[in-house]
């Protein structure tokens, strides 16, 4: 075995746990954008579960209110992100190659 391939195997050996994966990376683990939009999903659902209890008398008007509001802010952020989202693909998509 020559001494470079040797030199390049161990210096592999010792950069491979750099780029492995981490273990809550994957399906079973929620990243940054996975943690918002379960938020935004729950956001949505009190929303909802609010305005029935409201329409069969289990709620009152104030919380009502308090959860539309919510879930207005929570929808108008996400299409505000989206739109910025769509703008910078439409950016990349004019740059020159």
């Amino acid at each position: 075995m020559d001494i470079k391939s040797s030199l390049a195997a161990q210096q592999y050996a010792a950069t491979r746990p750099a780029t492995a994966p981490k273990p809550d990376a994957g399906a079973g683990g929620l990243g940054a954008f996975g943690q918002v939009a379960a938020d935004f999903a729950a956001t949505l659902q009190q929303g909802e579960d609010v305005a029935k209890a409201a329409m069969t008398g289990g709620a009152d008007p104030h919380s009502l209110v308090t959860a539309l509001a919510q879930t207005e802010l929570a929808i108008e952020t996400a299409v505000t992100v989206r739109n910025k989202v769509v703008e910078a693909y439409q950016e990349i998509l004019r740059m020159p190659v």
